[in-house]
């Protein structure tokens, strides 16, 4: 079986709790362990240097997407096995997306919202169909939660949108839904 590409949306700070680090480094270990390659956006700071950091420190694969404007702010040259330079954040995005049979997502801040966002738009439009994970460490994911779910009370949205993403509690929770993920053919992408 081909191997599973997961995608990794979350934050370039550590967060207030311990626990988001905590479960950065866990999925991240539980990604290289899987035997999975982690595509993430090539920072080492934040959640998102500490979920690379494990999963390189387990052998795993790594494939870091990263703006040219944030080259010398966030990047080691050690992070991983390939490093793809974008010229935009978009880009970023869609290059990330586009090599990934699965999104994650951990606690994170305004980005990780645009890049949450922006895959619920495609799959509401129809234009994928991969599993959106949303990991709830110690509920930090229950406003927005609670605010999608009034998007589709109001009739800003249907069902579409509250179907297109899974609410786990834990990272335990993200890996098994995680491997219900269909790998992409190696022609699909880099």
């Amino acid at each position: 079986m081909t191997r599973l590409s997961i995608c990794v949306f979350c934050g370039a700070r550590e967060g207030a709790r311990p626990a988001y680090g905590a479960a950065a480094d866990k999925l991240g270990a539980g990604i290289a362990r899987a035997g999975w390659r982690l595509v993430y956006g090539a920072g080492d700071v934040g959640l998102m240097g500490r979920c690379a950091r494990a999963a390189q420190a387990e052998g795993g694969e790594l494939l870091g997407v990263i703006p040219q404007h944030l080259v010398g702010r966030e990047t080691r040259a050690d992070m991983g096995d390939t490093r793809v330079v974008t010229e935009t954040m978009h880009e970023r995005k869609k290059v990330m997306f586009m090599n990934c049979d699965a999104i994650a997502l951990l606690p994170g801040g305004g980005g990780s919202l645009d890049e949450l966002f922006e895959v619920l738009t495609w799959r509401q439009l129809g234009l994928h169909s991969k599993p959106v994970v949303l990991i709830d460490v110690d509920g930090y994911w229950q406003p927005l939660i609670a605010l999608l779910e009034h998007v589709v009370s109001e009739g800003f949205a249907g069902d579409d949108l509250s179907g297109g993403y899974t609410v786990v509690p834990d990272v335990d929770a993200a890996l098994d839904a995680l491997r219900a993920a269909r790998p992409r053919r190696h022609d699909e992408a880099v």
